[in-house]
């Protein structure tokens, strides 16, 4: 009975740290605007599209990124276009990751690149479903213009919403 008591509580512990930390990663907000000002690089400007592989009709990018992950449509992540990857700091099989800030329509976010592509012309960052769902929520635009792409120093950000 005691040995019962014990494993329930224990499962009730993990439940609620889990928990916890899922809700930390969802509210975003955990850099302030001047920690990621201070860190950020030059500004790229440009459009942002979005890509999902594991939605129908959809033709760009794989199921696997360049940097070994399987594809999130639900983590803050993005592509950068190749002829940036650079700028990036390389984006490689097996390498740490990149983090950028990425700026549109009044919002800003911290996502992870994880991939590259040879987008469209005038895109520089193709932006996973959740990343084009923050700055879209109706994915109806499609494409974003103006938008705001510099790369973070350093590997200790988490990504999502900022502010």
């Amino acid at each position: 009975m005691v040995f019962r008591s014990s494993a329930a509580i224990c499962g009730a512990v993990v439940a609620l740290s889990v928990s916890v930390t899922m809700a930390r990663s969802e509210t975003g907000g955990v850099h302030t605007g001047a920690k990621v000002n201070e860190a950020t690089g030059d500004a790229i400007v440009g459009a942002a599209s979005m890509y999902n592989p594991f939605r129908p009709g959809w033709r760009e990018g794989t199921r696997n990124t360049a940097s070994g992950e399987r594809y999130n449509p639900s983590a803050w992540a993005a592509a950068i276009k190749t002829s940036l990857r650079q700028k990036f700091g390389g984006v490689h099989y097996g390498a740490k990751p990149k983090y950028a800030l990425v700026e549109a329509v009044g919002k800003k976010v911290i996502v992870k690149i994880n991939d590259v592509g040879p987008l469209t012309p005038g895109r520089i960052i193709d932006l996973n479903e959740r990343t084009m769902r923050h700055f879209d929520p109706s994915l109806q635009l499609g494409v974003i213009h103006d938008v705001k792409v510099r790369p973070l120093a350093g590997d200790d950000w988490t990504p999502g919403p900022v502010g």
